[in-house]
Order: structure tokens, then C-alpha cells, then sequence
């Protein structure tokens, strides 16, 4: 295992430039909230070394795997951990109950952006959600977490499958929890669920905005209408008379 992840780093240490690395920077912000550091490595040759690379792991226990996954975790490289929400989602078919124990340690010690946190739960929880629904009841918890990661984990986990007409009734029940949440990120988390909802169910989405747009943060607001015709848009967005 150790030689799996020291040629990994090797390899991203030899694909890094600063150029890079500097331009990845402006996408996050540098708070207490939101730490994450770079090799340097553009997005589609990270994901170019993932897939190359999970040729040494993809005979072993899933659960040596997420060992290697989550040593990738603790660098806080951002291209780390994307290498790490890549080999744990290639293992998805082997997906237990128990495993959601797994992931949400992960969100709970690793996640400290709004990358690592989407590129986790929109596939490989999301995922996960769709194989033992029962579980979902447990993403609650999270959007009551005083972890912001946590919370925001919590909406963009739905956002795959809500896009699949599946589980609406909890992307509601989430987003009113999240409704007031103060952290733009949070807001704008439930808002993507609640847009990828109205794919399938406008009416419903409509409804639920115009029921809570006096105290809705706009952020949240904007983003749950982005993909609505534009009468729609125009009476969530006016103000109440």
C-alpha cells in the first residue's frame, strides 16, 4: 500500500506546475472554513491517473482499497482525495449497509471544500443511497450537523438520484432543515437539489420555493429556479407585496 501511494504522488508530482496551482487557489476561499491545497495538477489528468493507476488496486478488498483511500484523504491534497472518491465509487458494486459508516467519517475529518465534498457525495454516497434507501434517513443528522460540510453533504448527496425522480420526498424534508442555514455554500447546495428535483417535478420545486421565498436566502432561491421558464423565475424572484 505504501508503494501504491507513494508512486501516485510521484506521478502527481511530476505532472504539477505552479501555473496550475495557482489558478485552482481562486476557486476556493482561503477561510478557516475551507482549507485545501494543490499539486498542481489539471482536472482531467488527475482523472487520467486514477483510472490508470487503479489497475494495482482493483484485485484487492474493498476494504484495503478504502484504507489506501483514506490515507489520500489525510494529505488534504485536492487531487488526492479526487483519486480517492475514484477508486472508492469503481468499488460501488461491492457496496455494504455498513459502509455508509466509511463515508461519513470521511465528510465529517476530511472535507474542507465544496470540491472534495460534491466529488464524494454526488456519485459515490449518492450512490450508495440508491443501493439501501433506508440509510437515507441518516443524511438528517448531517443537515442538523454543525459541520458545514456536513450539511451541504447532506442536500448534494440527493442530487444524482433526485435527478432520477428518485427520493424527492427527502430532498424537501432536507432542504426545509437547510432552509435558513447562514453559509452560502449550504445555501447553495440545497438549492442544486431542489433544481435537480424540478428535472422531473417543476410543480412541486414551484410550489416549495413560493411557499418559503419570504425567508428563503436568495442564494438558495436562485439556484432551486435556475432551470424553470422564465415566468417562473420572474414571480419566485419578485418581491412579497
Amino acid at each position: 500500500m505504501k508503494q501504491i501511494l507513494k508512486t501516485i504522488r510521484r506521478v502527481l508530482t511530476e505532472l504539477a506546475d505552479e501555473k496550475t496551482r495557482e489558478s485552482a487557489g481562486r476557486f476556493f476561499k482561503d477561510t478557516d472554513h475551507q482549507k485545501v491545497r494543490f499539486h498542481g495538477v489539471k482536472s482531467a489528468s488527475v482523472r487520467k491517473v486514477a483510472k490508470e493507476h487503479f489497475a494495482a488496486v482493483k484485485d484487492m478488498a474493498k476494504e484495503d482499497v478504502f484504507v489506501l483511500c483514506e490515507s489520500l484523504w489525510q494529505s488534504n491534497y485536492l487531487e488526492e482525495t479526487s483519486i480517492a472518491c475514484d477508486w472508492a465509487y469503481r468499488f460501488h458494486r461491492d457496496f455494504k449497509p455498513d459502509d455508509f459508516a466509511v463515508f461519513e467519517s470521511w465528510v465529517e475529518r476530511y472535507v474542507h471544500n465544496w470540491a472534495s465534498c460534491d466529488t464524494l457525495c454526488n456519485h459515490t454516497v449518492g450512490t450508495f443511497l440508491e443501493m439501501y434507501p433506508k440509510q437515507i434517513v441518516k443524511l438528517k443528522r448531517w443537515a442538523k450537523s454543525s459541520n458545514m460540510w456536513m450539511r451541504r453533504a447532506a442536500a448534494v448527496s440527493l442530487i444524482v438520484p433526485a435527478r432520477k425522480k428518485l427520493f424527492h420526498k427527502e430532498v424537501f424534508e432536507l432542504a426545509t432543515i437547510l432552509l435558513h442555514d447562514g453559509e452560502d455554500l449550504v445555501q447553495k447546495g440545497y438549492g442544486w437539489v431542489l433544481k435537480a428535483a424540478s428535472e422531473s417535478d417543476q410543480e412541486a420545486v414551484f410550489r416549495f420555493v413560493m411557499a418559503h421565498k419570504a425567508t428563503m436566502p436568495r442564494t438558495a432561491l436562485r439556484y432551486a429556479i435556475e432551470k424553470m421558464p422564465q415566468p417562473l423565475k420572474k414571480e419566485a424572484m419578485a418581491k412579497p407585496t
